[in-house]
């Protein structure tokens, strides 16, 4: 998890952008979009300051192959040289990904490395291949496959050279202290050297004798021990300013070199790798992280003993430069004895001799540390370099133009459903069940037709179906041609279809062999004689004035010898007064005497009440319901008006179901209509569908 988050931190993806000089992309405009011209564009741009910081969209340049200059705007650029321009200081550099194919018309933008850094982040993928294993993959979504996989392979190089450099801290640090060391000691010994050569000068040379020489040798071992003694001192002070200066300032990681404790050497190794552990985990995670604090800890718990380690061989050192310093002193005296110039000599050798061993340590240690740490490899290495795939990953063709079809199904029901859902006027059948308590007997489709007449022997279309089947639901409301004759037919308010149905079902009736009167009793607004084709000269009117008789105002149709019409006549002053006179009794006994089957057509009992007055004097009430045009309002209040004014065994027809969906034969708004069947000719095979509730 801590090489996860390593690896997707700010600064190593700050690297990649810089080394690919990704905040200064060139894109390609073409004929109907603009492409990228990562691997099209002859030059790159590469950024050595912004200005003020700003981001600059489009801006266009031309590359002049001939004498390798960029034209931006009016200004001409040479290349691999870094020009003051509008947008900052620039250079324009070959590109080394050219593959060519590009159209000349490129342009750039400088965008901050601070957005192009999010922008990766958001894109790069980095887990785990398992729990169990310590492999992590690596994926980057981009529109351009080369840029892609040069950003991941740089973002790993990146990533293990910053490993290696982490590694290498400790013998850097070692190797700056051994230089430092080295300069002194070299400076100390020519100094020594010109201080012989000028003794020599001055005095002459001196001739040892051979007691001097056994106290020269005896001085020398103690003066190369009390050297190593001092040496061992100095690293342990250098040591404990190390320990006791990191908290506050950062400081040189010096080698326990010179001291025999191995477990100093182990204990400083443990402290820098605890301390490069916390620096490492600072950068990825909070301060008050569990992790943070025990490596803390660990810290301050080794340091302590470090420290004691240090005070212990010091004392110990101090005591042996002690013995070593008497031991000396006695030889000084028994030296004192010799000739002062030899002895002046013999001091100036012994220097030079220390100075002489102490640089060959010191250049020794530096060989080991300067091939230890050229040897630095990195822990971790990359199994596979990243690789594009072979087709995008996104956007997918098949989901998108699933995904398309979807919306546009799913859009045109959303939107048909949103109309009929905020629709004012009754679109569905259980809309019209749900606002009132009459039954509805009877559905009857719209017909794109303009004859009014749907209905006729030999005619096998689905409404001309319908209708036999209100027909035959007659007798649900006790309808019969021997006692209960007599179906008045009214609506809400006009346009809800009355007269056609009135009409088509007389019609209906008529066809079975029943002598059916059909009754235009719409006193106001009439209809019926236009559509029947039959002449309105004298009618009701002119009968309930007592103008004419009954046999005179019976009128055969050219639809069918059993159907008879009863017109209006001239339109009535006083309509409901005249219908509210005795004749009008008359009139319907006279035609339940002499007739199977009676159907009124009456006016609607939204504008007037015509129909109040006449429905006590039938049988039967078919009101009509029409499909996305009667009002929800007005269906509402039916059971009210009719507990006011009651209309006779009443019950509803839905008229002018429209299509709903795709198919042809899909009517009535959550209606569906199955089971097929047909009547046969000698020509083709009709298909009716039976209504059944869906």
């Amino acid at each position: 998890e801590n090489e996860i988050e390593v690896i997707q931190s700010k600064g190593l993806l700050a690297d990649v952008v810089n080394h690919l000089h990704l905040y200064a992309p060139v894109s390609e405009q073409r004929s109907f979009k603009t492409v990228s011209a990562y691997t099209s564009s002859p030059v790159i741009i590469v950024v050595e300051k912004f200005n003020n910081y700003r981001e600059t969209k489009k801006v266009p340049f031309t590359y002049n192959a001939n004498n390798s200059t960029v034209l931006v705007g009016r200004s001409t650029y040479p290349l691999n040289t870094f020009v003051s321009t509008p947008f900052g200081s620039l250079k324009f550099a070959p590109n080394p990904r050219y593959i060519g194919g590009g159209s000349n018309q490129f342009f750039f933008e400088l965008q901050t490395p601070k957005a192009v850094i999010n922008s990766i982040a958001a894109r790069l993928t980095v887990l785990a291949s398992s729990k169990q294993s310590s492999i992590i993959d690596l994926s980057f979504k981009d529109e351009i496959p080369q840029r892609g996989e040069d950003i991941v392979n740089d973002l790993l190089s990146t990533y293990n050279t910053a490993a290696i450099n982490d590694k290498n801290a400790l013998a850097k640090n070692t190797l700056n202290f051994i230089d430092e060391r080295l300069k002194y000691v070299k400076h100390d010994l020519d100094s020594i050297e010109r201080k012989i050569e000028k003794f020599k000068a001055r005095q002459g040379a001196v001739d040892i004798s051979t007691e001097g020489k056994l106290y020269l040798e005896s001085v020398s071992a103690n003066d190369q021990k009390l050297s190593e003694v001092n040496l061992q001192i100095a690293v342990l002070d250098q040591v404990e300013r190390y320990v006791l200066a990191k908290d506050k300032a950062e400081g040189v990681v010096p080698a326990t070199m010179g001291v025999n404790d191995p477990m100093l050497s182990r204990l400083v190794e443990r402290l820098y790798n605890a301390e490069l552990e916390y620096e490492s985990l600072k950068k990825t995670t909070g301060e008050n992280s569990p992790i943070l604090l025990s490596l803390s800890n660990q810290i301050q718990k080794i340091k302590p003993g470090i420290l004691e380690n240090i005070q212990n061989q010091r004392r110990s050192l101090l005591a042996s430069r002690s013995n070593l310093a008497s031991t000396n002193g006695a030889y000084s005296s028994a030296l004192q004895r010799m000739p002062q110039k030899e002895r002046q000599l013999i001091d100036i050798n012994r220097e030079q001799g220390n100075k002489n061993e102490i640089y060959n340590f010191l250049l020794q240690k530096r060989e080991e540390t300067a091939l230890s740490h050229a040897a630095t490899v990195s822990d971790s290495r990359i199994v596979d370099r990243a690789q594009s795939s072979d087709s995008p990953v996104s956007p997918k063709r098949k989901v998108v133009y699933f995904s398309s079809l979807l919306l546009a199904l799913f859009s045109g029901i959303g939107i048909v459903m949103g109309k009929e859902t905020l629709s004012r006027k009754i679109m569905f059948r259980h809309e019209v069940e749900n606002m009132t308590d009459f039954p509805i007997i009877g559905e009857i489709a719209a017909e794109a037709t303009k004859n009014p007449i749907v209905v006729g022997e030999g005619k096998k279309t689905f409404i001309a179906e319908q209708f036999r089947k209100l027909r035959a639901t007659l007798s649900y409301m006790g309808i019969n041609s021997s006692t209960k004759k007599k179906i008045l037919v009214t609506s809400s308010i006009s346009g809800e279809g009355k007269s056609f149905i009135a009409t088509n079902l007389a019609l209906s009736l008529a066809i079975t062999g029943k002598k059916v009167a059909l009754l235009d009793f719409d006193l106001n607004n009439p209809s019926l004689n236009n559509k029947l084709s039959v002449s309105k000269q004298i009618g009701i009117t002119e009968y309930l004035k007592g103008e004419c008789k009954i046999e005179e105002i019976i009128k055969a149709t050219d639809l069918h010898k059993h159907l008879f019409l009863v017109p209006t006549g001239e339109l009535p002053d006083n309509p409901a007064e005249l219908i509210m006179s005795g004749g009008v009794e008359e009139l319907l006994n006279y035609m339940t005497a002499n007739f199977d089957y009676v159907v009124i057509d009456t006016a609607p009992v939204g504008p007037v009440t015509d129909a109040y007055l006449l429905s006590p004097l039938c049988d039967a009430t078919l009101f009509i319901v029409r499909h996305n045009y009667t009002p929800k309002t007005l269906v509402g209040r039916i059971d009210l008006n009719n507990r006011i004014n009651k209309l006779s065994n009443m019950a509803i027809v839905f008229n002018g179901i429209t299509t709903r969906g795709y198919s042809n034969y899909s009517y009535g708004y959550g209606y569906g209509y199955g089971n097929v069947y047909g009547y046969v000719d000698n020509k083709k095979t009709t298909k009716f569908l039976g209504a059944s509730k869906n």
